[in-house]
């Protein structure tokens, strides 16, 4: 049975000689869509192969849920989307035997178990995510099992690579892609070329073109009136018992007279021709699942495992990325329309907060106004909004709810940074950023190229600021 990622196929099946072999098995991961799925394949793949396990998420993996686990007898920890930061820290316990399945950058310390494609020279921010690591142990799990090779598990590494906001170019690229054939093989996933905008399986027309803001085109985006008036204006059926449809309810000429009418309106507008073309890129649909839910677009699937997690029910996605449908989908809806009302109140709050400008930065503190887990997203989101300049990163932050004081007793500041995949073309790493500027304040920070955070002391944002802004500088003027 091939390996979906050749380069890494030897430490896949390292990493699964010790889980196979365990007695009493923890599997611990990230709360994010990557780290969820990620969770969701291990979790899936042990079940399969009969190992009993017990799952936890965490929001960071710190000192004290490492000696947590040391402490509870576990004779094997499987870390999924984490642990490789914090090799140094797991390695000073010797309780339990760790496996690692991540994507991030490896501390200094070496293990025996530890699956990172960044150890293979494969980028680990855009040619395989937390869910991708996963996938490739998920695999060595199955081979040589009759009837259980794993690969229908291919889908969800795909959802955790486009939450992970791995798309390079309007397509999943490098390691990714070699999952992505794996999938299509599998019967479980689709890849075509379609108009590369958020919401196309449950979105009416007129919100779907109003909100997607990823190419911003002059009288729609951003104007539910003005693309009511566009769609008005075009020769096709486009609504179905007086309700509008749906992009993914449209039959094949529909979508081609509404992509050559925007993009017609986009060029007769100024819209750069290399935006013009964005509008086409690669969509992951997941065959399995119903059409004109949630779960059967990759994008569409992230957001909703994201709500789960964001407001601690990672429990809920797990169950969903499992395969559970009924209550957890539910749950699971319910959450994301919490999670959509919080980030329409979060947009107002960046407004009235106002978004400052340094030279090659801009940001704005959001105190405790915002969840910390959702100011990112909020932050990505004012990028198109007046008076923000879509072409400079963004740094926001927020009070971390319940932390201990760090400067006079204050409690520590999240920081998220956001930027874009024009300004990674130029040079941009947050990752590198962040955790240069959050060393030179006391904290810690890492993260992607596109996307980082940080954890602050109270007290030092104007340093983080300062510290950030020549960074950025240094990286897109060198």
């Amino acid at each position: 049975m091939d390996a979906p990622v050749p380069e890494l196929a030897a430490r896949a099946a390292r990493c699964a000689e010790p889980l196979r072999a365990a007695n009493d098995l923890l599997l611990a991961s990230h709360i994010d869509a990557d780290g969820l799925t990620s969770a969701g394949i291990a979790s899936t793949a042990l079940e399969r192969a009969g190992i009993a396990h017990d799952v936890v998420f965490e929001k960071q993996l710190d000192r004290d849920a490492v000696e947590r686990y040391a402490a509870a007898d576990y004779d094997t920890v499987f870390f999924t989307d984490f642990g490789s930061g914090q090799l140094d820290v797991i390695t000073e316990y010797d309780a339990f035997t760790p496996v690692i399945a991540d994507h991030h950058q490896p501390a200094e310390a070496d293990i025996e178990y530890h699956l990172n494609p960044l150890l293979e020279g494969l980028d680990g921010g855009s040619e395989l995510s937390g869910a991708g690591a996963s996938y490739c142990i998920a695999r060595a799990l199955g081979a040589g099992r009759e009837n259980v090779n794993n690969r229908n598990l291919a889908a969800l590494a795909v959802v955790g690579a486009v939450g992970d906001m791995q798309v390079v170019e309007g397509e999943l690229v490098g390691a990714n892609a070699a999952i992505v054939a794996e999938g299509v093989d599998a019967g479980v996933l689709d890849a075509s070329k379609d108009l590369a905008v958020f919401g196309t399986q449950t979105r009416p027309l007129p919100k779907l073109l109003a909100y997607a803001s990823d190419v911003p085109i002059p009288g729609i985006t951003g104007d539910r009136n003005g693309a009511l008036r566009f769609l008005d204006g075009l020769d096709a059926d486009l609504r179905e018992d007086g309700e509008w449809k749906t992009w993914a309810a449209l039959d094949t000429e529909e979508r081609r007279t509404i992509v050559s009418a925007l993009v017609q309106r986009a060029v007769r507008t100024g819209v750069d021709t290399s935006e013009v073309e964005a509008l086409i890129g690669t969509t992951y649909t997941l065959l399995g699942e119903e059409p004109g839910s949630e779960l059967r677009d990759a994008s569409e699937f992230s957001t909703l495992l994201n709500a789960t997690a964001r407001y601690d029910r990672a429990a809920v996605g797990l169950a969903v990325c499992r395969g559970e449908r009924g209550a957890p989908l539910d749950a699971a809806r319910e959450l994301l329309r919490e999670h959509r009302r919080t980030l329409a109140t979060g947009v107002n709050v960046v407004r009235e907060v106002g978004v400052e400008r340094e030279e090659h930065v801009q940001w704005f503190h959001a105190g405790d106004r915002l969840p910390e887990t959702v100011v990112g997203i909020v932050a990505g989101m004012a990028m198109g909004e007046d008076g923000v300049d879509a072409g400079v990163p963004i740094i926001a932050f927020a009070t971390k709810a319940g932390a201990e004081g760090s400067v006079d007793g204050n409690p520590d500041v999240k920081v998220s940074m956001r930027g874009t995949p024009r300004l990674v073309e130029r040079g941009l790493d947050l990752s590198a950023v962040a955790s240069e500027a959050a060393a030179a304040v006391g904290g810690d920070g890492g993260g992607h190229e596109v996307a980082a955070g940080a954890t602050v002391p109270a007290g030092r944002e104007s340093n983080f600021v300062a510290a950030a802004d020549a960074a950025v500088g240094d990286q897109l003027n060198s």
